[in-house]
């Protein structure tokens, strides 16, 4: 799967940033990356959020800040009744160094510089941040631009957890992330039945050991263990929303043995399956 370059329009880059709503079905699967800033707040949905080597759930309320070229996509399931809806803002590193400039801004200064593997905020009431970021869709360009900066300001004082890890470093090159998203889409695509590491090498014609090499550099993690992430992060959303047994959840998240995945689930989360369940 080539990842999608997305570039600001000849416009957006005369005025540096721009804000829009995005209507759709579903979030689909569309891994990629872009040389802006992103802010996303996510109004309607849910479903599983990916940021460099991170998986995680979404729902209504998620808030997500991302740096320029950090790959990222929203994945929710189709459903008749769901409707999926967001708000975004893309904006240039041009804007941000330019804002930079200015002293009285040095609490935004500091949320840049923490949003370098992404940020993720504790931000449960967001009806301040929502009335703002509407009247920088619907207002002029004045308006705009000074509800921007009182975005900033108010995000700059609020709690916030770093996305990706430490160790995840961007893809460089065109061909690189062609092949690394090659693989997250096969795993994506059959993390419930059986993923196959020598499948996964042969899809980007590397040796076993070459193509582990690869994906640890890559990603950071080695291929059984982003694939573990992924099923449990699975399992989750089904021990939450679903009076499946243990046993039916682990079987429909891949796993073929309850004994490791019980193992992995601990692992991952520091808690058995059905504790995990009951709190």
């Amino acid at each position: 799967m080539k990842p999608r370059l997305e570039l600001l329009s000849p416009l957006t880059k005369e005025h540096s940033f721009i804000c829009y709503e995005v209507h759709v079905p579903s979030f689909e699967f569309l891994w990629h990356y872009h040389p802006e800033y992103e802010l996303t707040l996510i109004l309607k949905g849910s479903g599983t959020r990916l940021v460099g080597d991170s998986y995680h759930k979404f729902e209504d309320g998620d808030l997500v800040l991302l740096p320029p070229s950090l790959p990222h996509t929203w994945i929710s399931e189709k459903t008749a009744n769901q409707h999926c809806q967001a708000i975004v803002i893309q904006f240039s590193n041009d804007f941000v160094e330019k804002l930079l400039q200015f002293s009285a801004l040095k609490t935004i200064a500091k949320l840049f510089e923490k949003s370098s593997r992404g940020l993720t905020f504790h931000y449960p009431k967001n009806n301040d941040l929502l009335l703002l970021l509407q009247k920088m869709i619907h207002g002029n360009e004045v308006i705009g631009f000074s509800k921007f900066i009182q975005v900033l300001h108010l995000l700059s004082s609020k709690k916030s957890s770093a996305i990706a890890s430490l160790h995840y470093k961007p893809v460089k090159g065109n061909e690189n992330q062609q092949r690394i998203n090659l693989v997250f889409q096969y795993v994506q695509n059959n993390f419930r039945e059986t993923v196959s590491l020598e499948k996964a090498a042969s899809m980007i014609h590397l040796s076993v050991s070459a193509f582990c090499k690869f994906f640890k550099r890559t990603s950071g993690k080695t291929f059984s263990d982003y694939t573990n992430e992924i099923r449990i992060a699975f399992a989750c959303q089904l021990l939450i929303e679903t009076d499946l047994s243990i046993s039916e959840i682990a079987a429909a998240s891949g796993f073929d043995s309850m004994s490791y995945f019980n193992r992995v689930f601990l692992k991952k989360k520091q808690i058995q399956p059905a504790l995990f369940r009951k709190l």
